[in-house]
């Protein structure tokens, strides 16, 4: 009976810590690396700005609630949630969440797209975010 105890002590301390290691639990660079070496190529600044700033068919850019640059609050053109700014250097918590990031990008790409972002859709825009500098 000890030992059943003890396994489930430990199952529920590994759910608690997978919990919690979701918050902040990345890094901008690291998910820029994730989403370079899933494409094959590296991400890249500019080519992520021009797919920022462009709408894609319809009347949305990503631009169009995060602002040009992304470095303020934005207001969501739908809702009118305001958005904290996307690039790094200007909120330090943005990006440092995979699981936040995975539903942002899979969100507005489909908002914006209509279809899910590509590898190296997601790398060339996390590129430009990060190159945003105070």
């Amino acid at each position: 009976m000890h030992t059943l105890t003890r396994l489930i002590q430990l199952a529920t301390l590994s759910l608690f810590l997978q919990t919690v290691a979701h918050a902040g639990d990345t890094t901008a660079a690291n998910q820029l690396q994730h989403w370079s070496q899933l494409a094959g190529s590296a991400g890249q600044a500019p080519r992520g700005q021009q797919f920022f700033t462009q709408k894609h068919g319809e009347q949305w850019s990503c631009a169009s609630c995060h602002g040009n640059p992304p470095t303020a609050q934005g207001k969501h053109a739908g809702t009118g949630k305001i958005l904290q700014p996307l690039a790094p250097a200007f909120n330090p918590a943005s990006l440092t969440d995979q699981a936040k990031t995975d539903k942002w990008f899979r969100r507005n790409c489909n908002d914006v797209l209509r279809r899910e972002c590509t590898p190296q859709e997601k790398a060339d825009v996390l590129a430009f975010l990060i190159s945003l500098r105070r």
